[in-house]
């Protein structure tokens, strides 16, 4: 069933719930002869001894819900124990309209406990990069002055005492929605390190999709900006970064401090435009060293263009390593704190997000995602769907079949339930999972029930409604309590970070073949840096970067990527 056959749905809010007999008696209270008096005061008694015997059972179940599964008594619709819970241990503030975004404190309705908290260092910093986003975003006066000298070269000494009190971070994010996810996340950590305020380029309808994350001040792009079409920008242009450190056009680098000299004398620019594609040159990813970072501090505005994650590179970088450290005490949970500040869907697709899960998936007993994506084409394949029942089945992730039906099946509504998302372009490969459920009985006993949102057959990036189907998509792979991704793909990147999953990973097939093994369980839920750089910032050498540090570790499924893990204790 697709996503609008079930977006007429509504949910009904259920009235306080009484004991029986209570109703009972306030129905009759005022009715009744004269001569009821007795009755009516053993009908009290009764219905006060049956809210008492209730009630420890009521607080028992409230109290074990920060521990106990998603089930059906114990996940929804009991709300978080506590302000700090709903506020999601201080990432978020209060004051916000609740009804224009329902989804940044219902979230927590949807969600068990926080897979893990933010430190006090990145509650404290969040709070410091709101003011800066109120005191320099559009419509302030230092947003005018600034984008008024974008107009103009360049002539500031560098160190913001120009006048240029604020500096500015665009980001042009660009490819799909998971690409455009991560390339947020990752830009908005590196504003945060380097004190800039954060615009998103409106190309890609940030708006339509996203609520906006900071109390009083808007991240979107003015339509005004004196920079236009954005998204052609390249890093072949003259004020590109890589051009401003290529040196003499011999290919090989400019010495750093020689660039930064040479910057503000020869080459004052209206900004600097920074290309980091997954395939950007070596030059552009001098842009992760330290003295690189120096000489971009000159910059009042810095323009951004990248379709991944490059957090990882950023925890290669000596000057950030403290800051960083302090922020982030556990390594593998950048990505999930930053989307759950940051990622907020607006109502429209929040709606598609609980009905969806109201409807399927809220009373199973155990919920599993697959996330699938093929890079071969939109034609489904036999092998992609072997290797999805090789892994599920070898990760006992699922139930195996039985050929014949059992002589004496499990009483009726007696079975344990789990319920299957499915997610991916193609309606196939749901479909046949499903028909094995349904054909067959398993050999665990359990009920198998199958669903697949949408089945959009053919990506179309860049269009609202499509965009509004795969974010919903994401965040219902969230809510499950076990995860199964397609190796290389951004979609499942996002689904399992948002839910705080450590996923199993599917290899990427070779020559139309399913591999062996199918899956591996990630080493965490961080996302993979698919175009990292292999240069030591402190050696000045090219170097394996997934060896530097040891919580920058190489990706399970790219041999060259680069993911951020939490180190075992020695």
């Amino acid at each position: 069933m697709s996503l609008e056959g079930v977006v007429g749905a509504g949910i009904t809010k259920r009235p306080p719930q009484q004991c029986p007999d209570a109703r009972r008696a306030e129905a009759h209270e005022g009715t009744v002869e004269p001569d009821a008096g007795p009755w009516i005061a053993r009908k009290k008694v009764t219905a006060l001894a049956v809210c008492l015997v209730a009630l420890p059972v009521l607080m028992t179940t409230v109290s074990r819900r920060r521990d106990a599964p998603w089930t059906a008594a114990s996940f929804w619709p009991l709300a978080p124990t506590s302000t700090q819970e709903k506020l999601l241990g201080g990432l978020l503030v209060p004051g916000f309209d609740e009804g224009s975004c329902l989804s940044r404190y219902h979230s927590a309705f949807y969600r068990k406990a926080m897979a893990r908290s933010p430190s006090p260092h990145l509650v404290k910093r969040l709070r410091e990069h709101e003011a800066l986003q109120r005191r320099c975003g559009p419509g302030t006066e230092a947003y005018r002055a600034a984008a008024a000298r974008l107009g103009s070269s360049w002539h500031g000494d560098g160190d913001g005492s120009d006048g240029a009190a604020c500096r500015y971070l665009v980001l042009v994010p660009y490819r799909g929605l998971g690409n455009n996810i991560l390339a947020m996340a990752s830009a908005f950590l590196y504003a945060v390190l380097t004190g800039r305020a954060l615009l998103l380029d409106r190309t890609t309808s940030p708006g339509d999709i996203f609520c906006e994350p900071f109390p009083g001040a808007s991240w979107l792009l003015p339509r005004s900006f004196p920079v236009r079409d954005l998204q052609n920008l390249t890093g072949e242009v003259p004020e590109s970064y890589r051009y401003l450190v290529q040196g003499d056009g011999d290919g090989a680098p400019a010495p750093a401090a020689a660039a930064s000299s040479a910057v503000p004398r020869r080459r004052r620019r209206q900004y600097v435009f920074v290309d980091l594609d997954h395939s950007c040159t070596y030059h552009d990813k001098l842009f992760f060293c330290d003295d690189e970072q120096r000489f971009l501090r000159r910059a009042p505005w810095l323009l951004m263009r990248t379709d991944g994650y490059f957090v990882p590179a950023l925890f290669l970088n000596p000057a950030y390593q403290e800051e960083l450290d302090a922020l982030f005490p556990r390594k593998d949970a950048v990505f999930y704190l930053l989307a759950h500040y940051l990622l907020h869907p607006t109502n429209k697709v929040w709606g598609l997000i609980t009905r969806f899960h109201d409807a399927y998936l809220r009373n199973a007993d155990e919920r599993l995602g697959i996330q699938i994506r093929v890079f071969d084409g939109d034609a489904p394949f036999q092998h992609i769907l072997d290797q999805i029942l090789a892994c599920t089945s070898q990760e006992r992730l699922l139930p195996d079949v039985v050929m014949q039906e059992p002589r004496h099946p499990p009483a009726a509504g007696g079975a344990r339930s789990k319920a299957v998302l499915m997610t991916g372009l193609s309606s196939w490969y749901y479909e046949n999972v499903r028909w094995k459920y349904w054909q067959s009985a398993t050999a665990t006993g359990e009920a198998v029930s199958v669903h697949q949102p949408s089945h959009e057959e053919h990506q179309l990036s860049g269009y609202t409604t499509h965009d509004m189907k795969a974010l919903a998509e994401m965040y219902l792979l969230g809510m499950t309590d076990k995860i199964v991704t397609s190796g290389w793909s951004t979609f499942g990147y996002v689904g399992s970070g948002l839910g705080g999953l450590t996923p199993w990973v599917m290899f990427r097939p070779e020559n139309h073949t399913a591999p062996t093994p199918p899956c591996r369980r990630a080493r965490s839920m961080e996302p993979c840096m698919h175009g990292p750089p292999f240069y030591d910032c402190r050696a000045k050498q090219g170097a394996d970067t997934g060896k530097l540090v040891p919580h920058v570790q190489h990706c399970e499924d790219m041999s060259w990527g680069l993911k951020l893990v939490h180190p075992d204790p020695e």
